[in-house]
C-alpha cells in the first residue's frame, strides 16, 4: 500500500515505446545483462552530455544504439572523437557490429531525466534544494508543461536525519493512460551521502479526445432524463422538428334533432298512479255486492 507504479512501464504499448527493441529465447538472460551494461557505459562515457535515454537494437550480427541528448555537439565531439570512442568501446563489449545514431532533445526542460540531472547538479554544488527545486519547476511550467513535481530525500542540508521534500505545480494524473508523463530518478552524490532526486513531467494527452467524445446529435436535442411529473415541464415547447404532425380534418357533423321539453314527458308519469286508483274501486266494492245475495 501507498507505493505507485512506475509512469513509463505502465504506459508501454500504449503511449509508450520500448526502450529495447530485440527478442531471444535462450539468451535472453545474457542480453538483458549487456543491454544494462551498455547503459552503464553511455552514462559514464557521456556525463556531462545531457543523456535521457538509450534505446537498443538488435539484428543478427549488429547492434543499433541510439542516444537521446540535449547536447549533441558533446557527444559527437572534436571531429567524431567521442562518436568512434564510444562506438568501440560498445563493440568490445557485444562482439558484433555497431551503429550509433545520436537523437537531439529539442526541449529540456520537458524532459524529467534533464530536469531531474539539473537539480542533482545544484544539490551537488550546495545549492539550497529548495531553490533547485522552485528554479526547475519555474522553467518547465514556462516551456509548456501542464504540471511538474520534484522530490528530494535524504540528509537534505547536511542534517543528521534524513527526510523527503517535493514541490509541485500544476497536475500529474499518473492514473489516466493517455497521459504523457516523463519520469526521470538521478541521484546527487554530496558530502553528507547520496541524495535521490525524483521529477515528473506532464506534457499533456498523447490520444486526443476521450472516445465517445465527438457526437454529430447535439447535447440540447436529446431528451432528458426527468421523471414523469416533470418531463412536460423540463422539455419545455417544442421544437419544429420533433411536433408530431397535424391531425386529419374532420367532417362536418350531422346535426341531431333538439331533444322533446322533459316537462311533457313527465305528466303521463304522474296521471299513472290515478288511473290505477279508478280501475281498483270495482274490486273493493265486490264484496259488498257479495253480501246483499246472500
Amino acid at each position: 500500500m501507498g507505493h505507485k507504479v512506475h509512469p513509463y512501464g505502465f504506459r508501454i504499448g500504449i503511449i509508450k515505446p520500448w526502450l529495447a527493441k530485440w527478442y531471444a529465447d535462450r539468451d535472453y538472460a545474457s542480453l538483458l545483462g549487456e543491454d544494462m551494461r551498455i547503459r552503464q557505459l553511455v552514462g559514464k562515457q557521456l556525463s556531462n552530455a545531457s543523456v535521457s535515454q538509450v534505446e537498443i537494437e538488435r539484428g543478427i550480427n549488429h547492434v543499433t544504439v541510439t542516444v537521446h541528448s540535449a547536447k549533441p555537439g558533446i557527444v559527437i565531439g572534436k571531429g567524431g572523437a567521442n562518436v568512434e570512442s564510444l562506438r568501440t568501446n560498445v563493440g568490445k563489449l557485444t562482439n558484433k557490429k555497431v551503429k550509433l545514431e545520436i537523437k537531439e532533445i529539442l526541449q529540456p526542460e520537458l524532459d524529467a531525466v534533464l530536469v531531474a540531472q539539473n537539480v542533482a547538479g545544484q544539490l551537488e554544488r550546495r545549492i539550497a534544494f529548495r531553490k533547485a527545486m522552485k528554479q526547475a519547476i519555474q522553467r518547465s511550467i514556462k516551456a509548456g508543461a501542464k504540471g511538474v513535481k520534484v522530490q528530494v530525500a535524504g540528509r537534505l542540508g547536511g542534517s543528521e536525519m534524513s527526510r523527503s521534500e517535493w514541490d509541485r505545480e500544476g497536475r500529474i494524473p499518473l492514473g489516466t493512460l493517455r497521459a504523457d508523463i516523463s519520469y526521470g530518478v538521478v541521484h546527487a552524490h554530496t558530502t553528507y551521502g547520496r541524495i535521490g532526486v525524483k521529477a515528473w513531467i506532464y506534457r499533456g494527452e498523447q490520444l486526443g479526445e476521450r472516445p465517445g467524445a465527438a457526437r454529430t446529435e447535439p447535447r440540447e436535442a436529446r431528451r432528458p432524463r426527468t421523471t414523469r411529473g416533470t418531463r412536460a415541464a423540463a422539455e419545455g415547447p417544442a421544437t419544429p422538428t420533433s411536433a408530431p404532425p397535424a391531425p386529419e380534418p374532420v367532417a362536418a357533423a350531422v346535426p341531431t334533432p333538439a331533444p322533446e321539453p322533459v316537462a311533457a314527458a313527465a305528466a303521463p308519469a304522474t296521471a299513472a298512479p290515478a288511473a290505477t286508483r279508478t280501475a281498483a274501486a270495482p274490486t273493493a266494492a265486490a264484496p259488498t255486492a257479495r253480501r246483499s245475495a246472500s
